[in-house]
């Protein structure tokens, strides 16, 4: 569970409500009609513009920036370096008995057997590149449904301040129909001001990060297996892939390659 997003959310909400609560009431902030258009017009304008398959994936990406688990390089490099190990010293056909057993990432498992199996390199590379570049289009598709969320939120914010302007406007004659009809006009910009400042745009640029994490994740287990495939030392795999890690994770490396 990422706390990051959750604390943040919530730290958020609370700001906006704290603000809300010095100077007013909830029950001034609320509108129905707003809501719905602010919030429905989002949605069924995202749902038009994108593929069913695709719109119904919302629930589902929105889940994995709460749940999933930020990727962990230090995990990978040590298996790595281990699995360069077995395969310097017993042969790289050795390593399908240790594969087996389900403790390693499967993007590595798949890269290995590959290797295991005799592939050309240059075909194990472009196999292993080929599914990052599925993935990360996946996760484009994901950052587009909450960038378009985003979007048109506050343009359907806009277009309720504009609905409310003219029915102020048709109204002057009337003083008792201004005040609803200002209120209109500016609770549908605070609330498309809202979605994509609390939800919307920080969903979208949280995927965005995962998406980068996994895909460097990927990047590393792609370099440690050709190594592996190339029948590089294990020592000059651990230098090659420690390098794309900061000091704290090089350090957890070391002592975790120390224990054994």
């Amino acid at each position: 569970m990422d706390l990051a997003t959750i604390i943040g959310y919530l730290a958020t909400i609370g700001l906006c409500l704290s603000a809300i609560m010095m100077g007013s009431t909830l029950s001034t902030f609320w509108d129905t009609p707003s809501a719905v258009l602010v919030f429905g017009g989002a949605v069924t304008a995202t749902f038009m513009s994108l593929p069913l398959g695709k719109f119904l994936r919302v629930g589902k990406v929105a889940t994995k920036v709460v749940l999933c688990k930020a990727p962990d390089p230090v995990t990978n490099v040590v298996a790595l370096v281990k699995l360069a190990e077995v395969a310097r010293r017993e042969g790289i056909l050795s390593l399908e008995n240790h594969l087996a057993n389900g403790e390693f990432d499967d993007f590595l498992v798949r890269g290995l057997r590959m290797a295991i199996d005799g592939q050309d390199p240059s075909i194990i590379q472009s196999a292993m590149e080929k599914e990052v570049e599925a993935m990360l289009e996946r996760h484009g598709t994901g950052k587009l449904i909450f960038d378009s969320l985003g979007k048109y939120a506050p343009a359907f914010g806009m277009l309720g301040t504009i609905i409310g302007l003219v029915v102020m406007l048709k109204n002057m004659n009337d003083p008792a129909a201004i005040g609803p009809g200002m209120a209109l006009a500016l609770i549908t910009t605070f609330y498309g001001s809202f979605l994509l400042n609390t939800l919307f745009g920080p969903i979208a640029d949280k995927l965005v990060l995962r998406s980068n994490e996994e895909a460097a994740l990927k990047a590393l287990i792609i370099d440690g297996v050709m190594s592996i495939q190339s029948g590089d030392n294990p020592r000059i795999v651990q230098q090659k892939l420690m390098a794309t890690l900061d000091r704290h994770q090089r350090a957890r490396v070391e002592a975790l390659l120390q224990k054994g």
